[in-house]
């Protein structure tokens, strides 16, 4: 089955992640289908987003089953289909559904480095995956308002994430506490202990997304010189497979299997950043080849049928550190092969369509 074949029929049996209420995983969907729109120009793409993401977003913007106050960063991440919709529809519903995502922020409790928490039930905690969650959104909100200073809060706290949390060149862990409150903390420098390859997936997407819509200036110099470094150390580290592990720091841990949602994460930010020129030119022909090759192995080893339709598999269906349903996450690498691998969660298939956006828009280009 073709990934568009897969996408269609994936998105027509797709329901809410969480009973319909506002929250990340279906932010992941809307954003591989907006890119699958601009990429092919084809209407279902845009079709299913609106399926989807109406019952969700109120006449006067309100958002299904989203409470502010839980200060829950992952919750920003949808608002990025928000100012898309605005643009492509001119529906008033969709950028007052934004501001209430921005009102958030603009009260958001921070580390004293001026980092987002993570959430209010992680006090203190800059979790990599946040930084997706949030600072994109953040960015695009800051483009479409014309607020210029949010741009430069967001490439601070880049910058800041990046310093508190880098274990090696283009390495950083999962996450860093403040407080040095929780066991997973080392106890001097507040870092977790391992490399989450998926963790590793959503910094550099956020990086690459962000860079992608301001100017290469003086401000963004630094940013841009790590994010080339990130994306060389991705495709030193890829694997014959074309996929990378789930634990990117321990090649040689019994157990430590090639990701999908990582994978196709990285998949998606090698190619557009070489699309959008963000790495040098002499990087680019390394960086285009991983991206092409972790494309085609996700296509070629992912996509599997199951009782008579296709699912894409390997995909870490959740990974996070502390207190959760009754066990401490330690953040360890063994830690991370304990979770569940399951198939179709949005998790991987959002950023599988992002990639497979990119590989097309690579094609064209290539073509012309």
């Amino acid at each position: 089955m073709k990934p568009t074949d897969y996408f269609d029929q994936f998105c027509t049996r797709y329901q809410a992640y969480k009973k319909g209420s506002w929250c990340y995983e279906d932010g992941c969907i809307y954003r591989g289908l907006e890119l699958l729109y601009q990429a092919t120009g084809e209407q279902r793409w845009l079709d299913h987003i609106l399926r989807l993401i109406t019952p969700q977003v109120g006449p006067d913007g309100s958002l299904a089953g989203y409470t502010p106050e839980e200060f829950n960063i992952d919750n920003i991440l949808p608002g990025r289909a928000l100012i898309f919709l605005d643009r492509e529809t001119g529906d008033p519903r969709y950028m007052a559904a934004a501001r209430r995502l921005i009102g958030q922020l603009d009260g958001h409790p921070r580390i004293p480095a001026g980092n987002y928490w993570h959430k209010k039930r992680y006090p203190s905690q800059l979790w990599l995956d946040g930084l997706y969650m949030g600072l994109p959104f953040q960015v695009e909100y800051a483009i479409a308002s014309g607020e210029a200073p949010r741009i430069s809060d967001a490439l601070q706290q880049m910058a800041t994430a990046l310093a508190l949390t880098q274990v090696g060149n283009g390495l950083y862990v999962h996450a860093y506490d403040d407080s040095g409150a929780e066991k997973w903390a080392d106890p001097v420098t507040g870092k977790s202990p391992a490399v989450w390859s998926r963790a590793m997936g959503w910094l550099v997407m956020a990086l690459v997304d962000i860079l992608a819509v301001i100017p290469a200036d003086k401000a963004s110099a630094t940013l841009r010189k790590q994010t080339r470094a990130i994306l060389l150390a991705l495709a030193e580290r890829q694997q014959a497979s074309g996929l990378w592990p789930q634990v990117l720091d321990a090649r040689d841990l019994a157990g430590n299997y090639d990701e999908t949602s990582a994978s196709a994460m990285f998949a998606y930010a090698l190619l557009r950043a070489e699309r959008m020129d963000l790495v040098a030119a002499e990087e680019a022909p390394k960086i285009r080849a991983s991206g092409q090759k972790a494309a085609e192995a996700l296509i070629d080893s992912r996509l599997v049928e199951e009782n008579g339709e296709t699912r894409l598999v390997g995909i870490c269906q959740v990974a996070g550190l502390g207190p959760f349903e009754g066990r401490y996450r330690d953040g360890s690498p063994p830690y991370y092969l304990t979770e569940a691998v399951v198939a179709d969660d949005a998790k991987g298939v959002g950023p599988f369509m992002m990639a497979y956006a990119e590989a097309t828009l690579a094609i064209r280009a290539k073509a012309a």
